[in-house]
């Protein structure tokens, strides 16, 4: 934490970007542990010092040391990300598309849920009756 405050103080703009991307790249790695610890949560916990192997992980992911946050991600993310690059933009392209699309349609049946809904409240209203 002091690294970061002294970083923005002085104004470092190499050690800043550097510091951002350290943490970027953990939690990156710390998503992809969280999303597989939902599945070995299930299968593995009968293991003995599953849990205390869990927490020794995480510390050696965040420990400056030894960098394994970052040893993990140049390792074997960033080049499934490379190698994949095109892939992935053309599903983020096709999500948008799909998105704006989903939105629309959505928006279109709340609309006629929303006119239906007032047409019917329309007709349980009784007139008042003439004095």
């Amino acid at each position: 934490m002091v690294s970061w405050i002294l970083t923005v103080k002085t104004k470092n703009i190499r050690e800043y970007v550097s510091l951002s991307v350290k943490w970027m790249m953990y939690w990156i790695i710390f998503a992809l542990f969280t999303t597989a610890e939902t599945f070995t949560d299930i299968f593995l916990p009968w293991l003995p010092f599953y849990y205390e192997l869990k927490m020794a992980f995480v510390l050696w992911l965040l420990c400056p040391y030894t960098r394994g946050a970052g040893l993990l991600y140049r390792r074997f993310v960033h080049p499934t990300l490379a190698r994949n690059e095109k892939e992935i933009d053309s599903c983020i392209v096709q999500a948008k598309e799909r998105s704006c699309e989903a939105v629309l349609r959505f928006g279109r049946r709340g609309l006629n849920m929303a006119a239906m809904a007032a047409v019917q409240a329309a007709a349980k209203v009784r007139p008042p009756p003439i004095p």
